[in-house]
């Protein structure tokens, strides 16, 4: 295998069309014993402070959405190491230069990117495959005091899933359109 100092992937690259949004190159190195990638670096994120650093991972069924979610007070990090999900993305700031901007993009099974989500844009994944989310928050979960929806189809929106009805939570069907919440639980 490749040695660890040649694994560094290309610095974090700003998304165009949602403020704040990154994406991360990942390198896999392979050879007959299988596959090594890093995935995440503290550095790679030096504005964000990563004192309460917590780890989760997601298991989904081809046909499943996640979201729309969005925090206040947190930031996400994703990558998928296995299977191969479809992003939505929301920018629900109202101070942002990009608010009510969207963003669709592929992760996994061969798009080896990490993703970083600032606090106040809204996020959900549609599951194209079986496939496994793993991501780093920088806040421990707080009993969902910090747990916030948006419609995953909201027509305000018009995030292009590429799927008509997909399966849902309970909460996630719930959630209201963007213009029926309240000012004060949207992000600033």
């Amino acid at each position: 295998m490749t040695q660890m100092n040649d694994t560094l992937p290309s610095p974090a690259q700003p998304s165009e069309i949602i403020h704040g949004v990154y994406t991360v190159p990942i390198r896999a190195f392979e050879d007959s014993r299988g596959r090594f990638m890093e995935t995440f670096r503290l550095e790679w994120f030096p504005h964000v402070n990563w004192s309460r650093l917590q780890s989760n991972r997601s298991e989904s069924k081809a046909g499943v959405l996640r979201g729309l979610h969005y925090h206040l007070r947190q930031v996400d990090y994703w990558t998928v190491p296995s299977g191969l999900v479809r992003v939505g993305l929301a920018d629900l700031r109202p101070s942002s230069p990009t608010y009510k901007a969207t963003q669709v993009l592929e992760i996994g099974n061969g798009t080896e990117i990490g993703l970083f989500i600032p606090t106040g844009v809204a996020h959900g994944f549609v599951a194209l495959t079986d496939a496994t989310l793993v991501y780093i928050v920088n806040q421990y979960y707080d009993n969902g005091a910090d747990e916030n929806g948006v419609a995953w189809d909201d027509p305000d929106l018009g995030i292009d899933w590429g799927i008509v009805a997909p399966e849902l939570s309970p909460r996630d069907q719930n959630h209201p359109r963007l213009r029926d919440i309240p000012r004060y639980r949207l992000p600033t």
